[in-house]
């Protein structure tokens, strides 16, 4: 009896053994499908920024639009207003506070960042990806940069099922941001000058090399 109860018990381990393994290999297959058939999408977010110590957050809400390849607008529209576009050869950031735009060469502003791994072409090509235990009733996915240039020190991509839901960025400050997502549509129609910007009338302009 005591055998029998020994055997069943480590088959529930191995078979529970091998669902969380399973789980973990389909979150990296669902970030490689969303790379391979998501041309476009659009969602809502939260972001929670957690200073290093774990001492200070900063919450922001906002709406994310990508098209593939590198194009890309996130829209931050509380507490602060502040919008990011990308038209696949520059990025802008313009913060509605100060007035100011700042433009740098798409190349050199994606690099491996949080916007190249959910805009970008070559999923593989940037990051190295390894399955992550599930927490928060989501299976995560590290994709770690390829190259070391950079302050992105860690990625983490949440999905439940095969729908996106998280992103969580490290810095190599130790500061943490985490983008919570809802409402996400995948191919979406985009309209045409999604994508595009115009620096507002009387904006300071920074081109950066």
């Amino acid at each position: 009896m005591i055998t029998t109860r020994r055997t069943l018990a480590l088959s529930l381990s191995l078979s529970l053994l091998l669902a969380a393994a399973g789980a973990r290999a389909d979150a990296v297959d669902a970030l490689r499908e969303f790379a391979r058939d998501a041309k476009s999408g659009r969602a809502a977010f939260t972001q929670t920024v957690t200073s290093p110590d774990g001492a200070k957050k900063k919450t922001s809400h906002g709406s994310f639009e990508f098209a593939r390849p590198e194009r890309f607008r996130f829209s931050y529209a509380k507490p602060f207003e502040q919008t990011i576009v990308s038209d696949g050869r520059k990025v802008w950031l313009y913060d509605v506070d100060l007035n100011q735009v700042s433009v740098r060469p798409a190349a050199q502003a994606l690099g491996t960042t949080p916007a190249a791994l959910l805009a970008g072409a070559e999923l593989d090509k940037d990051f190295e990806l390894s399955a992550q235990p599930a927490k928060d009733g989501l299976d995560w996915v590290q994709a770690t940069p390829r190259t070391k240039e950079g302050t992105v020190k860690q990625l983490q991509v949440g999905f439940r099922g095969k729908t996106l839901a998280a992103l969580e960025i490290v810095d190599a400050f130790g500061t943490r941001s985490l983008l919570q997502f809802k409402d996400v549509v995948l191919n979406a129609k985009l309209p045409d000058d999604t994508f595009k910007f115009v620096p507002p009338k009387g904006a300071d302009v920074i081109e950066q090399p």
